[in-house]
């Protein structure tokens, strides 16, 4: 499954709107553990179907940042039925990241 950038303008219909749960990736493009986490949020996305998989880049949308009171980054959030459903800070193994989403 491809990977979404998820945008103010696009939140609602991707993420809240969304039947399937949806894995939120905040992140920033010069954030060493972000460039760390992002692989393994991109193997998630092809090997889980039953899931959505967004990512959010704070210098760009610094508006759902700020929703979300994001502080530091990394930060994945796991969104079902339009609320925050998990929440993982840092870098975080595969299966850690995995088990949110159950």
């Amino acid at each position: 499954m491809s990977i979404l950038t998820i945008t103010k303008d696009n939140f609602d219909s991707e993420v809240i709107n969304s039947d399937k749960p949806v894995l939120l990736d905040f992140w920033a493009s010069w954030c060493g553990p972000c460039k760390m986490v992002s692989p393994i949020v991109d193997e998630i996305a092809d090997e889980v179907s039953d899931i959505k998989v967004g990512k959010v880049n704070v210098d760009e949308e610094g508006e759902l940042a700020q929703k979300f009171r994001i502080m530091s980054i990394p930060t994945l959030l796991v969104i079902k039925d339009g609320k925050v459903h998990n929440t993982a800070i840092g870098v975080q193994p595969k299966q850690n990241i995995l088990n949110l989403l159950k």
